[in-house]
């Protein structure tokens, strides 16, 4: 079932998320809509509070092409789509800068700087405790989804050029959906 994306100004993209104690048959089938909702919308990630839910819950499905060669080749052990549960970010390493989007900041995109690799553990749709260790385009997807988890939007890694760039337009989207910024 294909859920609302919450935009910019919703308090829920500012809360924290709770940790699942337990995956159950209904987080499992939270985590479905939450990929079909992605999909619909042409995104790569989605967390539970873009969906107006609060549990520690996050989805990724990199397209193939997406991402360079090497960190491709790198990634390949990792299958998609990945549904994370109770993800945190244990290490990480190196720098990349690039573009980021949000499918809660429709038409606004801006360049962020991420660690370039990422050591993520989680627990997946079967209980079982994972780690996964990425790359890239994936690891920067990775970051951004942990980062909803804990009520941080992309937009505050701005900088301040690239935030003032795109005020106007932040500022009506939260006029628009209640607010919060």
């Amino acid at each position: 079932m294909v859920l609302g994306i919450v935009k910019y100004g919703n308090k829920a993209l500012r809360e924290k998320s709770s940790p699942v104690p337990v995956v159950n048959d209904s987080l499992r089938k939270l985590a479905d809509d939450m990929l079909e909702t992605m999909r619909a919308a042409r995104g790569v990630g989605l967390a539970a509070e873009q969906v107006g839910r609060l549990e520690r819950i996050c989805v990724i499905d990199i397209p193939d092409g997406c991402e360079e060669p090497e960190d491709a080749m790198f990634n390949g052990p990792i299958k998609m789509p990945l549904k994370l549960f109770n993800p945190v970010i244990v290490a990480h390493e190196g720098s990349q800068y690039d573009k980021e989007g949000c499918l809660s900041f429709p038409k606004i995109g801006g360049a962020v700087t991420r660690a370039a690799q990422v050591t993520c553990q989680y627990v997946d749709e079967e209980n079982r405790p994972q780690t996964i260790t990425a790359r890239g385009f994936l690891a920067r997807a990775i970051q951004h989804e942990v980062d909803h988890l804990d009520g941080i939007l992309y937009v505050d890694r701005f900088s301040a050029v690239e935030r003032l760039a795109v005020a106007g337009k932040l500022k009506k989207l939260a006029r628009e959906n209640g607010g919060v910024r």
